[in-house]
C-alpha cells in the first residue's frame, strides 16, 4: 500500500480495489490521487469477472485489526485453486473456514509474508495447499517468516521471494508449471 501512489503516478491504472472498512490515512492520500488522475475505485467488492475468469473476494468483514481487512481473493484457472491472503490473520483464517469449503488449494499467497499472526496449523491442515508462496523481503527487520509458520507449511513445496526472486506459474496443457528468477 505504502507505494500505491507512486504506482497510480508512474503507470497506466485503470481501476482500483480496496478492501472492507474504513479508509486510512495512505488509502485517503492514494484516493487523492486517483480522483486527480480521474481513476475509478471501488471498495469492498464480492467478486471481479476478468474474461471467463472469477476472482472472489472471500473477506467481507470489518476487523479491528487493519491487516485482518485485507482482501483475501481465491480463484480457480484451469481447474487450479488460488488462495491469496494479504495481510490476514488467524482470526480471518478462522472465520474462512467456518464460510467456505476451502480444500486441497494447489497455490496459496502465504498470509502477512509468513508472519507468526497467520498460517495458523488449523487453517494450513484444512486448505492443505500444494504450494505455498511467501512475499518477503530479504533480511527484513520483522524477521519473516517465522520459523512456525514455515514448519505449518512443511507438506507444501514453499516458495520465498528472498531466496527464489521472481515467482510465476504458468497454467499450459492444464499443467502449472513454476519458474523463479534469481534476483
Amino acid at each position: 500500500m505504502g507505494e500505491a501512489v507512486n504506482l497510480v503516478n508512474n503507470f497506466k491504472v485503470e481501476k482500483v480495489i480496496f478492501n472492507c472498512g474504513e479508509f486510512n490515512e495512505l488509502e485517503k492520500e492514494l484516493i487523492n490521487a486517483l480522483e486527480k488522475k480521474k481513476i475509478s475505485y471501488y471498495s469492498c467488492i464480492k467478486e471481479l469477472n476478468i474474461d471467463k475468469y472469477k476472482l472472489q473476494f472471500l473477506n467481507t468483514g470489518v476487523y479491528d485489526n487493519e491487516n485482518d481487512n485485507s482482501s483475501v481473493i481465491y480463484t480457480e484457472l484451469n481447474n487450479y485453486k488460488f488462495l491469496f491472503m494479504g495481510d490476514a490473520g488467524v482470526e480471518v483464517e478462522e472465520d474462512l473456514l467456518e464460510k467456505y469449503n476451502l480444500q486441497e488449494i494447489d497455490v496459496l499467497k502465504v498470509g502477512h509474508h509468513g508472519s507468526k499472526t497467520s498460517s495458523s496449523p488449523k487453517f494450513i491442515d484444512e486448505i492443505n495447499p500444494k504450494y505455498s508462496i511467501i512475499s518477503v523481503g530479504k533480511n527484513n527487520r520483522y524477521g519473516h517468516p517465522n520459523k512456525e509458520v514455515l514448519n505449518n507449511l512443511n507438506n507444501s513445496k514453499i516458495y520465498r521471494t528472498d531466496l527464489d526472486g521472481s515467482i510465476m506459474f504458468k497454467i499450459k496443457k492444464d499443467r502449472l508449471k513454476i519458474e523463479t528468477c534469481t534476483p
